[in-house]
């Protein structure tokens, strides 16, 4: 009998606004028809938090401060647990990385014209929770043998 061992995907994003509370939005090469909140695949070993950091800062030269989880979401298609964060804007200029990121800016997005910018689906869903939430998902970062809480964002 063979076994068939899992290989998902973890993937991280960010809801971050600025000051006006318009909200940072990609564009990618690969689905141009649609803007999407930036991020991207967790390194194998790197916490979560670092990650959406990380893909933030290299796809828009934005520097963020995670402050929690607003949704867990599961492409099933393609195998994908994407895990969404809610972000502080800390600093830095858009800058985009051409290779990957066509186009990105901060928009001003409400429920009545998401669509209009997201026009996919599961990314407005995505979106209009992390719009929508109130508190967030305890997270944290642990190693063990000896234990050690390496992060908590609740």
């Amino acid at each position: 009998m063979d076994i068939k061992h899992p290989k998902h995907i973890i993937a991280v994003s960010a809801f971050v606004t600025n000051k006006q509370g318009e909200v940072l939005l990609v564009k990618t090469h690969w689905r141009s028809d649609t803007w999407e909140s930036p991020g991207g695949q967790v390194e194998e070993g790197e916490a979560l938090d670092d990650a959406v950091s990380r893909e933030v800062l290299e796809e828009t030269g934005i520097v963020i401060k995670p402050l929690g989880i607003t949704g867990i979401y599961y492409n099933a298609t393609s195998e994908i647990l994407s895990v969404v964060f809610r972000a502080a804007y800390e600093c830095g200029d858009l800058c985009t990385q051409p290779e990957e990121i066509k186009e990105a800016k901060f928009i001003s997005i409400t429920e009545e014209n998401i669509g209009t910018y997201i026009t996919r689906p599961n990314m407005q869903s995505r979106t209009l929770d992390a719009m929508r939430a109130s508190s967030y998902i305890p997270y944290e970062t642990w190693e063990t043998k000896p234990y050690v809480l390496k992060g908590r964002l609740d």
